[in-house]
């Protein structure tokens, strides 16, 4: 039976801190374009009120919610419990990429820790949280999370994972520039004009 809420109780969010894993979807406005689900761990999830969340970002293979976000503002997060009392829960907002020279990022930073290779803080307004009962999600043990992105990030260091960011995180896969690509663009105008 699915119940719908204006914002995170305290029961959700003690529901949602016990999740060792979220997914992230979005999707450009296009008909033809491409719908992303992306998994999440290793603790990068944050509640920041009621009805605003923010998740840390790291470098990966492509930057798929950061070019949706940035078109139409669009996503939702879902948390299903793979332990004990079933439950799937979604948060439906309009999210935001925060780069790490946007005025909020030090406020908002120091809610996570320090990782290599972050890129960005995805935030989410909020408008819709909805429960369902997730009879269907079979039970999995938890047994930690992978060090696997952390090491490869530490193995590529600044200049490697910006030199990757400028290959593989630029532009989606449907052919939208992301903030960071937007981002390039104003620092090349800012250096032209000096």
């Amino acid at each position: 039976m699915a119940k719908v809420f204006d914002s995170i109780t305290p029961e959700l969010q003690s529901f949602i801190q016990q999740q060792h894993l979220f997914f992230v979807a979005s999707a450009p406005l296009t008909l033809d374009g491409h719908i992303n689900v992306s998994p999440k761990g290793l603790g990068t999830f944050r509640i920041l009120s009621p009805q605003r969340v923010a998740y840390l970002d790291l470098t990966g293979s492509g930057n798929e919610t950061s070019a949706h976000l940035a078109e139409n503002g669009r996503v939702t997060l879902m948390f299903c419990s793979f332990e004990a009392k079933p439950c799937i829960l979604r948060l439906y907002g309009k999210g935001q990429t925060v780069l790490p020279h946007h005025k909020d990022w030090h406020a908002l930073i120091a809610h996570f820790e320090v990782e290599p290779g972050m890129r960005q803080i995805i935030v989410t307004e909020v408008h819709r949280v909805q429960t369902s009962c997730g009879f269907g999600v079979p039970l999995f043990d938890y047994q930690g999370q992978r060090d696997t992105l952390i090491d490869w990030a530490e193995k590529k260091g600044t200049v490697g994972l910006e030199a990757y960011r400028q290959t593989k995180n630029l532009i989606s896969i449907d052919g939208f520039k992301t903030p960071l690509a937007q981002d390039q663009v104003t620092d090349e105008r800012l250096l032209t004009d000096k």
